[in-house]
């Protein structure tokens, strides 16, 4: 995943985003309900499949139709256009994965909405996937059944003749010889008239999920995040203070790798945030906390990983602090990128990408919110402040995106050199929001151990014009193609792009 360097190979042209689907729209004026707000989505590592999570404690799975809404390949050779060159998805199927429960130990009530839904390993054709709510995890088998309509002619004849020839018969009927791979009989030319096959008229599928394990009753606290391994067999769940290690095969059965929990809650002062299993290490796990740090942990170190391989922080500047500094640089969201080289990590105010290699500041910063510093008292007195966006990574590496408010999300050049800011609205016409190019910053950039910021000349809006009742906290990017999907409300948006044929370092 390591972008291209600024020189001879250049760094990419800014993408020309396009809108491609949407479900779920809204009309104008309908209300949305609450139940119906997606509260999680995911694509699989394939990037043949999509799942989101509303806040009902429903599951629902999309499926690419690239190709595939062909069923003969007559069909498709008969077509005069191309299949479209950008994934298309379509709905395949959903189920009720949570219902809201009762815990009258703690007189609490446990809402029935999906945090997290993970992608597992595929096998046999079937598809497998975690979701979670506050406290219970369930792993989910998703198979297909296929179902075959056959039409078979049901008339009743009077045998008058036979098909084979009956002169050589013996007296108790029987045929001379065998009927079968060793006789002599061979069909007529032009087949046997009264012979009559069934025909196949059609195929039905049926999708039928079935929960295999329920791993519950091992979190204290809400569940704000669960990662899958690299190895298949294991997964972790992390809530507020604790992160939990288990075998999908293994639901009675858990192990606490990180306790961050004080002997005294008073002295409690940072607690978990995110979790993210490294994608190809499957001993090497990174967290991130409401202090802003992100600490990488080896489990060969230790059963209990009290103590971190690696922390990640970037120091505040100083004279810089205020009420509001801590609040701000709670991570909300950590992502590896898919070579597990980079860490992607959001805040309130900026997106941050880490290298591995280099504890002390991250190799880019993009800003997000910096045009709110100004209103963070406001944004205190309504909560918005604490709102959690999600991040993600393009599957090459060299862009990532994260929401903001007024149900706009942004994308950034993460190469070195580039200078692409792109702000677009979860709409069918995503750039009638979109911000003049920036102008390139006059800081030069040699290489990833330099710094940089970026972003904040431009959030293509009004200072006034914030919707903080609008926005788009999660979205994920397709591993292979240039696909984003957005979550918007109750509405699924997905866009695509293409890349500009003339870049700005050419212009």
């Amino acid at each position: 995943m390591t972008p291209p360097v600024n020189g001879d190979l250049g760094f990419p042209s800014p993408l020309q985003w396009k809108f491609s689907q949407v479900f779920g729209e809204r009309a104008a004026g309908e209300e949305v309900q609450e139940v119906d707000i997606i509260s999680a989505i995911e694509f699989d590592k394939s990037g043949e499949h999509l799942a989101t999570g509303d806040r009902g404690g429903r599951v629902v799975l999309f499926e690419k139709t690239d190709g595939k809404d062909f069923t003969f390949r007559k069909e498709l050779e008969k077509t005069d256009y191309s299949i479209a060159r950008h994934p298309e998805f379509r709905y395949k199927t959903e189920f009720q994965s949570h219902e809201p429960e009762f815990d009258y130990l703690k007189s609490l009530e446990i809402e029935e909405k999906i945090n997290k839904v993970r992608w597992c390993q595929t096998s046999n054709g079937a598809l497998f996937l975690l979701s979670t709510n506050d406290k219970t995890v369930k792993y989910w088998k998703v198979l297909e059944l296929y179902f075959q309509m056959i039409v078979q002619e049901k008339k009743i004849k009077k045998v008058a003749e036979v098909n084979l020839d009956t002169s050589g018969a013996k007296s108790n009927g029987g045929l001379p010889g065998k009927i079968g791979a060793g006789s002599d009989f061979v069909f007529p030319p032009g087949g046997i008239p009264s012979l009559h096959l069934p025909v196949i008229v059609g195929q039905e599928t049926n999708l039928v999920p079935r929960c295999r394990r329920v791993f519950a009753h091992a979190h204290d606290y809400h569940i704000n995040s669960i990662a899958n391994n690299s190895d298949g067999e294991t997964f972790i769940s992390a809530d507020d203070l604790r992160i939990n290690l288990w075998n999908l095969e293994i639901s009675n059965q858990s192990f606490n790798i990180v306790d961050v929990k004080p002997v005294n809650m008073e002295d409690l002062t940072e607690v978990i945030t995110s979790a993210e299993f490294h994608p190809t290490h499957c001993h090497t796990l990174a967290y991130s906390s409401s202090k802003g740090t992100i600490c990488l942990i080896d489990m060969r170190q230790s059963a209990l990983c009290d103590s971190h391989a690696k922390i990640f922080i970037e120091n505040d500047t100083p004279g810089s602090r205020s009420f509001f500094t801590e609040i701000i640089a709670s991570i909300s969201d950590i992502k590896f990128g898919r070579d597990g080289r980079y860490i992607l990590s959001r805040d309130y105010m900026t997106l941050k990408l880490w290298d591995l290699n280099m504890e002390a500041s991250p190799v880019a910063t993009f800003q997000v919110h910096e045009h709110l510093r100004p209103k963070l008292c406001d944004l205190y007195e309504n909560d918005s402040i604490f709102d959690k966006f999600e991040c993600c990574l393009s599957g090459d590496g060299l862009r990532v995106a994260t929401g903001s408010y007024s149900n706009l999300f942004r994308v950034f050049g993460s190469a070195p050199g580039s200078n692409e800011a792109t702000t677009l609205e979860a709409s069918k016409n995503p750039i009638r929001r979109q911000p003049q190019t920036p102008t390139r910053s006059l800081r030069s950039l040699t290489s990833l151990s330099r710094s940089r910021r970026r972003g904040s000349e431009n959030m293509g809006i009004d200072a006034g014009g914030n919707d903080f009742s609008t926005k788009l906290l999660h979205l994920a990017w397709h591993p292979t193609s240039n696909v984003l999907a957005c979550a918007a409300a109750n509405s699924l948006y997905m866009y695509y792009a293409e890349e500009n044929p003339q870049s700005e370092h050419q212009k």
